[in-house]
Parts: C-alpha cells; sequence; structure tokens
C-alpha cells in the first residue's frame, strides 16, 4: 500500500488535517489510520465539547476565534447545526493574585480581539443572582464566541472528507535518510507514505517513540458528572469555573460538571475508570458554597476520558519533527483539541500543500521549543 499522507489517528484533530487537506485541493492519496472508529473511548467523544477564547496566550486566542467561526459556519458548508451555545466561559478569582491574573489575560484577550468583559462582585451578583459573591475579588465573562457545540456533529463534517479509512493499528514506523518511509499496522500492513502525522491524541508519545522520537505528553484522565438540581438557577447560565478548579455548566436541564484532581497522575491506556470521589469530596461542595441551587442535586450518570497533557507548557505541539521533516506533531493539545481542531487542520494541511503557514501562523507551538525546553506556557487550562 502506498499513501501521500498517513494520518495516525481518526478522531477530530486527524479529520480536520484530512477535511482541509482536500478542501485546500490536495489530490494526493489520505489514508487515515483509526484503531477505534466507534470513537467510543476518543478523547473527542469523551469531552465536555467546550470552545473558549479565555486564553493566557495570544495565539490561543486567534486559533478559538478562528474555531468558532468555522462551528457557525457548519450549517451552510455542510448542512449541520452544531448546536453552538454561545453562552460563555465565566471564570471566577477570589484573592487579589486571583483577580491580577484575570486583567493580564483580559489584555492579552482584548488586544486579540476576544469579547470578554470583566465584572466585579456586585456586577456579577446582579447578573448571575444565583451564586454566592462575598468572597469574589473579580470575574471574567465572555459575551460572545465562547460555549459549547456538538462535538460529534464536528466529526462528522470533517470525516466527509474523500479519504482511506483503516480499521487498524500503527504499531511501527520505518524512519531513513530523515525521513518516516514506511508505516507498519497490527494488521501486518505496511504503508509507503509521503508525509506522516501523529494525531494520536493520548497515545502520541507511544507513536513519537515509533520513530525515534521523544514528546512529552502523557495520559491524564479526568472525569465527567452529570446531575440534576432540585431547585435549578433560571437564564442563560455560563460554564462557570470556581476559584477552586471546579467547573460546570448546563446540559439540557441538567448539569454537567468535572475538576482537575488534586492528584492528576499519568494513567495507563486501558484506564478509563470514573474518580467517583471526586463528585463526593471535591465538587458537589464546591458547587453547594457557590450556589443554594446546588445543594440538593442528583448525581445521574458519569463517565471518563483521557486527554493529551503536554507537561513542559500545556500548550499543543504542531508541525514538523525538524530532523525527521515528515513526521508532523498535532499532539499535546492538553484538553483544549476539539476546539483547536479547525485551526490547527487547516494549519497542517497548510504545510503539508504549501509548505508553509498561510492563515494562521502555528509555528510558536512548533517542536523545536520541546528541543530547547523552551515553554510556552497556556496559564488558562481547566
Amino acid at each position: 500500500m502506498k499513501a501521500d499522507v498517513v494520518i495516525c489517528g481518526g478522531a477530530i484533530i486527524g479529520s480536520a488535517v484530512a477535511w482541509f487537506l482536500r478542501d485546500l485541493g490536495f489530490d494526493g492519496s489520505i489514508t487515515v489510520v483509526e484503531r477505534d472508529p466507534g470513537f467510543a473511548q476518543a478523547s473527542t467523544a469523551l469531552s465536555a465539547s467546550g470552545i473558549r477564547q479565555q486564553f493566557s496566550d495570544p495565539l490561543n486566542v486567534a486559533i478559538s476565534r478562528f474555531g468558532v467561526e468555522f462551528i457557525k459556519g457548519a450549517k451552510a458548508r455542510w448542512g449541520l447545526d452544531l448546536g453552538l451555545r454561545e453562552n460563555g466561559y465565566l471564570y471566577l478569582a477570589n484573592t487579589a493574585e486571583g483577580a491580577a491574573t484575570l486583567r493580564a489575560n483580559h489584555r492579552v484577550q482584548s488586544a486579540a480581539g476576544a469579547d470578554i468583559a470583566l465584572l466585579d462582585a456586585p456586577a456579577l451578583a446582579t447578573r448571575f443572582p444565583h451564586l454566592e459573591t462575598g468572597d469574589i475579588t473579580l470575574a471574567a465573562l465572555g459575551l460572545s464566541g465562547e460555549g459549547w457545540f456538538d462535538n460529534m456533529g464536528l466529526l462528522q463534517g470533517f470525516r466527509r472528507a474523500e479519504v482511506t479509512r483503516l480499521r487498524d493499528t500503527v504499531t511501527g514506523l520505518q524512519v531513513a535518510g530523515g525521513k518516516v518511509t514506511g508505516v507498519r499496522l497490527a494488521s501486518g500492513a505496511t504503508i509507503a507514505c509521503g508525509a506522516f502525522v501523529n494525531a494520536a491524541g493520548p497515545a502520541a508519545a507511544d507513536v513519537a517513540r515509533m520513530a525515534g522520537l521523544h514528546i512529552p505528553v502523557e495520559r491524564r484522565k479526568r472525569t465527567n458528572f452529570l446531575f440534576d438540581s432540585a431547585e435549578p438557577p433560571t437564564g442563560d447560565l455560563p460554564l462557570m469555573i470556581d476559584p477552586t478548579g471546579v467547573w460546570v455548566r448546563p446540559e439540557g436541564r441538567q448539569f454537567l460538571t468535572g475538576c482537575t484532581p488534586p492528584d492528576d497522575p499519568a494513567v495507563a491506556p486501558e484506564d478509563f475508570e470514573p474518580r467517583y470521589q471526586e463528585f463526593e469530596d471535591i465538587i458537589w461542595p464546591a458547587l453547594a458554597a457557590r450556589s443554594k441551587h446546588f445543594e440538593a442535586i442528583r448525581l445521574q450518570r458519569f463517565w471518563a476520558g483521557q486527554y493529551a497533557y503536554n507537561t513542559l507548557d500545556r500548550n499543543a505541539v504542531v508541525g514538523p519533527h525538524p530532523e525527521v521533516t515528515n513526521f508532523l506533531f498535532a499532539n499535546g493539545f492538553s484538553g483544549h483539541g476539539l476546539q483547536q481542531a479547525p485551526a490547527v487542520g487547516r494549519a497542517l494541511a497548510e504545510r503539508l500543500v504549501f509548505g508553509e503557514y498561510r492563515s494562521l501562523d502555528l509555528s510558536p507551538l512548533g517542536y523545536e521549543r520541546i528541543v530547547t525546553d523552551t515553554p510556552l506556557t497556556e496559564g488558562c487550562v481547566i
């Protein structure tokens, strides 16, 4: 078998690269290798499906600004309504240091064109009267361009690209003369390739090692919880991030919530066991303290997913390796892969078709910072 481009991973990132290649007029052969075509354990399917512009790095703001416009255009492009709920993200701070961070981030976001408002405690209480605001020093609310959407609908749209899709697993890479020349599969087949894209999500480091390369990406586990409230707050509620790190947003008539666990170790590939005690020990107490409407709640269901955590700087690694030059990274999104897929898919397609970024320059996210151990730190990670 031969392919001009082999993409390892057929979830949101890999499918975005394939779609944009075709959108840019690439007429070469594209093969997408995906071990789980039902996406039962894919980060795409198990995510909270959010998109936001509240980042500390201006490039991430620009990436999301493109992403939200792309999502809004899905109806005209594909005939798909991705159900974007532009309710915003609401960050709460309860210390002077936290308020200073929100102000610094706000300067970056505003300069990048994001529509974010800073609210003091009285303004916050007026806008969201269900919240306890006595300890709040400052809040930041996305007024537009933030919210949540149909994650699998976006994947469905990207998967309309006409490419070869194989249900298989990449088990090895053949490298010669500074190029990936062949991709070995669990089925026993080998694909000769012109370029290789690592879109393997949490398995990114494993795939990189097959080419003798290193990427500081670990599997981290997050548990999402869906609950009912006996007396739910009303109105167009945002996704709120409490100072404790607990987040919550509406999901129809219910609510979706989660947190970053205080102990956050790397996990095994097969570890999808939900951490139920996070709800009892961390989430419920934080929610009840923030709103009386979350005192009487009933858990409906919960599930765990994995994401690819970049231990260097919690930012994506995008673009070619400087020595194995046809090995392209699209890894380490640290929970932001779904929302960043449109911009990253377009950028990598541009690199493959034109040999350069032509729309949004993602070179600051390149692999070179891994080599020099120079973080491009993203401070707003949920």
